[in-house]
């Protein structure tokens, strides 16, 4: 979907803040409510009767994992075409028409409603906003529906949306950080799904028939989870995700779509590329965190302390406060379905590459053998704890925290439970984690534009 344009028609503005029902979430139980549809989709409600709004989800398990490797950007293409026109059947109606991406457009704007998708390589999601009065929420629901369940593709679109992709890809083949980024997931899971992206080849090699195949594969019932936050009661919500999920592609036998293998293990080591840029940029990682690891608290809270807590960060003090080596640098965990990586990034002069590679692997060493400081502890925690309202102020914020939960099946509890996690985690349990999750023999490493 051309979505930057798509939302540029669209009329409402909201960012409603749901503060009557969510400022209380850390304190009293989140009012989660689910079931499955007929055809088999997990959906997950939550009731926000202060603000006239409706919030919905779509996630489908069609991210980039499933792309076969010689088309890799099948996936997000598929999810681009989908309003590039469709057979209609407007609410209460049996009658198809088609309706161009133009009209579509045009459709969402007159009733003010906001359509917004993001692709991803487990999941790929479709965010619908609109007004929860029933006039505008049938027609909403309506447009969105054929768009799922009845996508046209049209041949010229396609070529189009092509073409600009493989310009953009183009582009990025120019651009240090973008080169890091291919060539670091490379490394990290080696000939295997997630560490492959897009190129002007394989993009090129994707034609209409991949397109529907992928759609007829992937967008089913039975790889959907719905998920609903505003103005409407549970019946209502039942008959939404019915009208969403009953007419998706039939499925397919799970041995033709399954997830893919476990990630293989990476060759540890030193990668250098040559990059004119004046700046290096700087990669470390491996792969690390499964979404529901029971060690996800403790290694968020010791991140927080490591690189995640900006100014507060140890690699922050040791690489950029102490020596000057880098304006910023980070750590992060990304969870996934399978081992998902934990990443140290920054950018240094050319000249000061292999001292700032060093001082981070210093300050990681340490951090790994002594862990945090009481101090950094009882800091860290108290940031995030205090900082978790801001996480779900909101039902664009909690609809997505939300779909996290229902799509990788975290407990529903997760959102009710996270602050009282977070000040469970002692030093040993930090200590511990990331000794488990987190080797130094183990480390990838690519330096794009290293002297």
């Amino acid at each position: 979907m051309n979505f930057p344009r798509f939302l540029s028609l669209c009329l409402i503005a909201c960012t409603s803040s749901l503060g009557g029902l969510f400022s209380a979430a850390a304190h009293a139980k989140l009012p989660i409510e689910t079931w499955q549809t007929r055809a088999g989709s997990k959906v997950l409600f939550v009731a926000a009767p202060t603000i006239p709004m409706l919030d919905i989800n779509l996630d489908f398990d069609a991210g980039g994992r499933y792309a076969p490797a010689d088309k890799v950007g099948v996936a997000g293409l598929t999810l681009e075409m989908l309003d590039k026109g469709v057979q209609h059947r407007a609410a209460n109606t049996a009658t198809l028409q088609p309706l161009t991406e133009a009209q579509l457009a045009d459709a969402f704007a007159d009733i003010g409603a906001q359509l917004s998708a993001s692709p991803g390589m487990e999941r790929v999601s479709i965010q619908l906003r609109t007004l929860s009065r029933p006039t505008e929420r049938q027609q909403a629901i309506a447009l969105l529906a054929s768009i799922v369940q009845r996508p046209i593709f049209p041949a010229e679109l396609l070529a189009r949306e092509k073409t600009n992709l493989m310009a953009t890809l183009r582009d990025a083949d120019t651009k240090p950080e973008s080169i890091l980024e291919r060539r670091f997931a490379a490394r990290l899971y080696p000939d295997h799904p997630y560490g492959r992206r897009p190129t002007v080849t394989t993009v090129a090699n994707v034609s209409i028939e991949d397109i529907q195949r992928f759609h007829q594969q992937h967008y089913t019932a039975q790889r959907a989870v719905v998920t609903l936050i505003g103005q409407i009661s549970r019946a209502e919500a039942e008959q939404i995700a019915e009208q969403l999920t009953a007419d998706l592609p039939q499925a397919l036998p799970a041995a033709q779509t399954s997830t893919p293998a476990v990630a293989p293990t990476p060759q540890p080591g030193i990668e250098t590329l040559p990059h004119p840029a004046s700046q290096a940029h700087l990669a470390l990682g491996l792969p690390s965190l499964v979404r529901g690891d029971p060690d996800f608290f403790a290694l968020q809270v010791g991140n927080y302390i490591l690189g995640g807590g900006g100014f507060a960060s140890r690699l922050m003090a040791e690489v950029r406060d102490k020596r000057g080596l880098a304006y910023s640098v980070y750590s992060a965990f990304s969870p996934q379905a399978i081992p998902g990586p934990f990443q140290i990034g920054l950018q240094t002069k050319k000249e000061q590459a292999q001292l700032a590679l060093q001082v981070t692997r210093d300050t990681l060493e340490t951090f790994l053998r002594e862990g945090p400081t009481q101090a950094e502890l009882r800091a860290a925690k108290a940031n995030l704890i205090n900082g978790f309202p801001l996480r779900i102020d909101s039902n664009r914020k909690l609809l997505e925290q939300l779909a996290v939960i229902g799509f990788y099946g975290l407990p529903l509890n997760y959102l009710d439970d996270w602050p009282r996690q977070i000040e469970r985690v002692s030093l040993a349990d930090v200590r511990a984690a990331f000794q488990r999750k987190v080797r130094l023999e183990q480390l990838v490493t690519v330096i794009v534009g290293a002297q």
